[in-house]
């Protein structure tokens, strides 16, 4: 039975994985599996890229992403050498030997003169070759030459190739890549090592700086700083912020304020080093946006925890901390999180000053409305939210929502001031900027309502959870419509997160509007 079953396993598994009953890598397909279907990929990309992006069908954005990671794949593919070459040194060597005679006997054949025929005739497919290689990625991996016209012009593999047919004499940074390569296909680890040796050596003299950079970074990737920050949240919340609760309050307390404390330091070094690597302030795309958020709601958490002393700071710093790096991480799979920054927002003193001050206001927003699931799910399901307690989280959720309101507001206007220097008017009702007003709007309706005294505590809670749904929205929600200046394009798998979250805040702001009698802390809070 299972060798009848066996052909048709591939496709059990792929189809479960789509159903989600699978991981996701049942699912992948080999380029060979694709190949076939080049021309119908190819064909109804082409029918689909026209279409607004909020009118495109499921398959219609599944082709064009597919359309789009085969292009990519292409561009890996030949950014090196051609993938049919079985070795691309020796052919290298072989065409730089034949550059001097092919050349004469191509120019004698233009001007009419006696030629050697198929010399000149190999020499021109040759030339067709490394031309296709060029044409075929946009991946720059050959670095200027000494004394280049312009020092930061880089090239692609086909074009270093290309130069010969001037000079003389193949790049040696294509060379290089090609002895590695060689070497690799030997698996002939002492090869590889010295051909990658002598090419360091040789670019530290024209980009030491840059070198140094990309040693930091490979040594930043190694150290993974977010990766065990997000571990050190987890064990903070889990084993020490909630168990303080429960038993021997005063030295677990104690020991998840210090577990939370090195996390946030560790998640500070690894944005310091994003900023050094990068040359750039710390928030410049969505993934930077969510370190930064989770970074400074953890900061504040600290702050409370230092004034409070009763664990709520540790718990919810723990909590949005590693809720974000995860995120984070969901972020980095869509590619590079060291990105050029688009030209309109190549200003380091704007993203030193509108988005860290916003998203500053998105921080505090987001950690009042943890602070109030805290509230809501100490007092409906535990009988620990005490009348002290519960005035303790009131007194955070109105200082916090006080300091999102100023953060909210300055940055609100200051990104006013950078789109009238970029675009030439203030307030343009992009969704982004309806956004960030709606944010502020509703952090002054949560103190108008408290000061009028409209609400009490519950009441306070709830609007704070709402903030958490208002906040989302901007923060993500907006850039996903697929229209305004701040549009990052639809992606399925951040609106069903988004729309999950939304609905269990929904689901908390009913339970917390439950009949007091229902909330098993009932008793304390009447006291």
């Amino acid at each position: 039975a299972y060798r009848k079953l066996a052909p048709a396993l591939p496709a059990i598994e792929r189809t479960m994985a789509q159903l989600g009953f699978l991981p996701s890598h049942y699912r992948r397909f080999s380029y060979r599996e694709v190949a076939p279907y080049l021309p119908a990929i190819e064909s109804q990309a082409k029918l689909a890229d026209p279409i607004d992006t909020q009118l495109r069908t499921r398959f219609q954005r599944a082709v064009l992403q597919l359309h789009e990671n085969l292009a990519l794949y292409q561009a890996l593919r030949h950014a090196l050498q051609p993938p049919d070459s079985p070795d691309f040194l020796a052919e290298l060597f072989r065409f730089q030997d034949a550059i001097p005679a092919g050349v004469d006997a191509v120019r004698a054949k233009e001007a009419g003169k006696p030629h050697n025929e198929d010399l000149a005739q190999a020499m021109l497919e040759m030339g067709k070759r490394y031309l296709a290689l060029s044409d075929a990625t946009n991946i720059l991996t050959i670095p200027p030459e000494p004394g280049a016209a312009d020092p930061n012009t880089w090239s692609t593999a086909g074009q270093g190739v290309l130069e010969a047919f001037g000079n003389g004499s193949v790049n040696a940074s294509v060379l290089a890549y090609a002895g590695m390569g060689s070497a690799w296909r030997a698996q002939n680890a002492g090869q590889f090592n010295t051909v990658t040796s002598l090419y360091r050596r040789d670019m530290a003299v024209r980009l030491n700086s840059q070198l140094r950079k990309c040693a930091a970074e490979a040594r930043f990737n190694a150290a993974a700083p977010f990766s065990s920050s997000m571990f050190l949240y987890v064990l903070a919340f889990l084993l020490l912020g909630i168990f303080s609760w429960l038993r021997w309050p005063e030295g677990l307390g104690r020991a998840a304020f210090q577990l939370l404390t090195l996390a946030w330091l560790l998640a500070t070094a690894g944005i310091i080093l994003r900023m050094w690597m990068g040359g750039r302030p710390p928030v410049t795309n969505l993934y930077s946006s969510a370190l930064f958020v989770g970074w400074g709601s953890a900061g504040l958490c600290l702050i409370l925890e230092r004034v409070y002393r009763n664990a709520i700071g540790t718990v919810a710093g723990s909590l949005i901390g590693f809720a974000t790096l995860v995120i984070a991480h969901y972020l980095a799979l869509g590619g590079d999180t060291l990105e050029m920054m688009r030209a309109v927002l190549d200003s380091n003193f704007w993203l030193s000053t509108h988005v860290v001050v916003v998203t500053s206001g998105y921080a505090s927003t987001l950690l009042a409305g943890f602070l109030a699931i805290i509230y809501v799910l100490r007092g409906v399901f535990t009988r620990s939210l005490d009348r002290a307690t519960a005035d303790s989280l009131a007194r955070m959720v109105y200082g916090i929502v006080c300091f999102a309101t100023l953060f909210s507001f300055v940055g609100t206007v200051l990104g006013g001031i950078w789109a009238d220097q970029s675009w030439g008017r203030f307030w343009g009702w992009d969704p982004k900027e309806n956004g960030a007003l709606i944010i502020v709007l509703w952090n002054a309706l949560i103190l108008h309502a408290r000061w009028g005294g409209m609400i009490r505590q519950r009441g306070l809670m709830c609007l704070a959870l709402f903030g958490n749904i208002v906040t989302s929205w901007s923060w993500f929600g907006v850039n996903m419509l697929g229209v305004g200046l701040h549009s990052y394009g639809f992606t399925e798998a951040a609106f069903q997160m988004l729309t999950l979250f939304v609905a269990i805040q929904l689901a908390l702001i009913a339970v917390a509007n439950l009949p007091l009698a229902k909330w098993r802390s009932a008793a304390a809070l009447k006291a």
